[in-house]
């Protein structure tokens, strides 16, 4: 929900800017942390760096997806183009499970080989400065997600989100290496901050093949809407509920039974009006309303129920 009116074209141009921002300041932090790891040659500090890698390729790739999603329908692609944020969500993943492995081996190395690191001071300056700039960002950004309601600026603030920990744990982990004497507590870190980052790989997946794979809406969603259409009377029998995601686009589509004496016109015009204000109140939804003849049951009627039952 936007926090007022605001017309497409404001909301293309905060959007826009708002990803730039990301870009810019993963940018910035890339050059900061390659000197600084290169300087510290801290694992912990590596990883906030492919992390940072990882956020700027994230950042474009995301740019690109939502993008080519937000291209209205045409001729080859009648269903719209929404299903290319997922397919960007799986490449992000490749890249952070291919950088998660390389930190985690590099870990196990520095463990066996007992290094220590050269200069925290270093890493712990260009760690504060990393994370006095995520708040700036993440600032910015909820306001932006406030003005538009943009899924895609709210993924990337969560994910912005969570690496003020990340940087915290690079603090932690060079304090207690070099001035606690605890000999490979900067691996030990690394190492989870792999492990970390293959956790956060495996739930973008999950989100990612849920939408390739045309899983049914959350079922608080699903809730909400059968709630919305039991206020209409003519959707009193509505059944074979089927839903789907598309990256920003939603889809719903059921059947609904009639009475006998309503003719094909007098059908077609209830619902198209109850049609349009299901979506009126469901945004960027669309909906496919079949008709069958009263009482009628099928395979699907049965499978909707017990969908409903068990999402009830």
């Amino acid at each position: 929900m936007t926090s007022g009116a605001i017309t497409p074209a404001e909301r293309s141009r905060l959007t826009a800017r708002a990803a730039m921002a990301s870009i810019a300041m993963a940018i910035i932090l890339i050059v900061l942390k390659s000197w600084a790891a290169y300087e510290t040659d801290s694992t912990a500090m590596l990883g906030s760096l492919a992390d940072s890698g990882l956020d700027l390729v994230a950042s474009l790739v995301v740019l690109l997806g939502v993008r080519i999603a937000a291209q209205p329908a045409d001729y080859d692609h009648r269903f719209g183009h929404g299903k290319a944020e997922a397919l960007a969500s799986l490449v992000q993943v490749i890249l952070i499970t291919i950088s998660a492995i390389f930190i985690g081996v590099r870990a196990v190395q520095r463990l066996l080989a007992g290094a220590q690191t050269a200069d925290a001071e270093l890493g712990i300056g260009v760690s504060l400065i990393a994370m006095m700039l995520t708040v700036a960002l993440i600032t910015y950004q909820r306001h932006v997600v406030r003005r538009t309601g943009s899924l895609a600026i709210g993924t990337d603030r969560l994910h912005y989100s969570s690496d003020l920990l990340l940087n915290g744990s690079v603090i932690l982990a060079l304090a207690l290496d070099q001035y606690a004497g605890l000999a490979g507590a900067d691996a030990v870190f690394g190492l989870l901050i792999a492990l970390w980052l293959l956790w956060g790989a495996w739930r973008a997946s999950s989100h990612a093949l849920d939408q390739l794979m045309d899983r049914e809406w959350p079922d608080d969603l699903r809730e909400r809407f059968l709630a919305a259409a039991k206020e209409y009377p003519e959707l009193a029998g509505l059944h074979d509920l089927r839903t789907r995601s598309s990256g920003t686009h939603y889809f719903a589509q059921f059947h609904v039974w009639v009475p006998a004496e309503w003719t094909v016109q007098e059908a077609h015009d209830r619902l198209d009006a109850v049609e349009e204000a299901l979506q009126g109140r469901f945004p960027a939804t669309e909906i496919l309303i079949h008709v069958d003849p009263e009482g009628q049951v099928d395979r699907e009627t049965l499978l909707s129920q017990e969908i409903t039952e068990q999402t009830t």
